[in-house]
């Protein structure tokens, strides 16, 4: 199959383009910056230049089976999200054959959608209805997604990312190193959602794979096993050798709101409809080798 990814640099791109060409698959990355470039050929991904709303791109799409969405979590706003995703939409109608299948397009929201609840349970298909602020506008793109008259839409909602350079734990990854001290916005008590960067590009390979059956819904995407907050700051501050001292702090803007979001995520769709399953060690119980994979790719771009 032929692969568009927007956002293959990212933290959610970069892994899903190496899974899929792993699979045997051809993969195109699209990235801003030239510095990526050689990154992509090492990889066998072939870069693709350009702002995603450009028409660089649109000399592939005769061919193309899959372009999937990954720009950047909550950086891409409502505006630019659509933008996106008619313009792909209309550059298919425009260069695709007549007799060509619909293009899929899976985009990517995040299960901040399912809002902040410490006591109930939510799946793939649990109705939105307090979403959190910072992502209050996703769920009208999901169903712009889902129910697109010219895509083949699915959509993807990953809870919180972990493994590798960080993701959005990096800051109190950093925060231990740099400060000697660990902090987290809002209060004690809740629960972590996690996925690992390589379980989460392996779905992205069955969902380009049986993208033909899957259309128009919609895959959050966790761990069998939801996590403690408080003891995976106390691990993080004992390996870091703060002595498991750990403290909570007020939330200063809505992305740290979002951070201290509790979502109770048990999916199921993955599974039962992709056979997929999560397969590497959490989030907490495999800290150890997290925390030094975060030093060490931080040490590497130093030294690039």
């Amino acid at each position: 199959m032929k692969i568009l990814i927007f956002g293959a640099s990212g933290f959610i791109g970069f892994p899903a383009a190496q899974a899929l060409i792993r699979a045997g698959h051809i993969v195109y990355g699209q990235t801003r910056s030239k510095e990526n470039v050689q990154r992509f050929e090492a990889e066998e991904i072939i870069p693709v230049v350009c702002e995603p709303e450009s028409n660089a791109w649109h000399s592939l799409l005769p061919t193309l089976d899959v372009v999937i969405e990954a720009l950047g979590g909550t950086a891409i706003k409502q505006f630019v999200a659509a933008s996106i995703r008619e313009g792909v939409a209309s550059a298919a109608q425009q260069f695709r054959p007549s007799h060509a299948p619909k293009l899929t397009y899976i985009y990517t929201s995040g299960c901040w959608v399912h809002g902040d609840n410490r006591s109930e349970i939510v799946t793939d298909t649990t109705p939105i209805t307090n979403p959190v602020e910072l992502v209050a506008w996703r769920p009208e793109q999901e169903q712009a997604v889902i129910t697109h008259s010219t895509l083949n839409g699915i959509v993807v909602r990953p809870v919180m990312l972990y493994g590798k350079a960080g993701s959005i734990f990096a800051s109190v990854f950093k925060q231990a190193k740099e400060e000697g001290k660990v902090t987290w916005p809002g209060t004690p008590g809740g629960k972590l959602s996690v996925i690992h960067a390589d379980d989460l590009a392996d779905l992205y390979v069955r969902l380009t794979e049986k993208a033909s059956i899957v259309g128009g819904k919609i895959f959050d995407v966790s761990n069998d096993v939801l996590e403690d907050m408080d003891a995976f700051l106390k691990k993080l501050s004992q390996i870091a050798g703060l002595e498991g001292k750990y403290e909570y702090r007020n939330p200063t803007n809505i992305f740290e709101v979002a951070m201290g979001t509790t979502v109770l995520a048990r999916p199921y769709l993955g599974r039962a409809l992709l056979g997929w399953h999560p397969k590497k060690i959490g989030l907490t119980d495999g800290l150890e080798t997290y925390y030094a994979s975060y030093l060490a790719s931080v040490a590497e771009s130093k030294s690039n």
